[in-house]
């Protein structure tokens, strides 16, 4: 049995889930790779060159904006936040996921009895 799912099911919604993370917080690339790690119960791993390409993304479409933090050990980390543009674009996504699972559902389910 395969314990994790296809990266083409996911592809179509990076945005949604790193705006989804970041609604929550504001927050940076290492800790919000090991978020979609936990949130999928290590089911699903969002690859760094995915997730950086998809930052850069969001920030030139205005759903998040990027500062640095201003840590006083290590290396300086590059922060996220949602905007409110962000915000109306992740509810957006999140009715658009909703209604188009419906018609998944109906479409790899449906048909003689039902699916029964």
């Amino acid at each position: 049995m395969n314990t994790s799912i296809s990266t083409d099911l996911i592809r179509g919604h990076t945005d949604t889930i790193l705006l989804n993370i970041l609604r929550q917080g504001e927050s940076y690339g290492y800790e919000i790779y090991k978020k979609i790690i936990e949130l999928s119960n290590n089911k699903y791993e969002l690859k760094e060159a995915t997730l950086y390409t998809a930052f850069r993304r969001l920030e030139k479409e205005g759903y998040i904006i990027s500062f640095w933090g201003d840590e006083t050990q290590g290396g300086r980390r590059k922060y996220y936040r949602i905007t409110e543009a962000g915000m109306e674009r992740y509810e957006q996504n999140k009715k658009d996921w909703e209604f188009a699972k419906e018609i998944l559902d109906q479409l790899i389910k449906g048909g003689i009895n039902d699916g029964k």
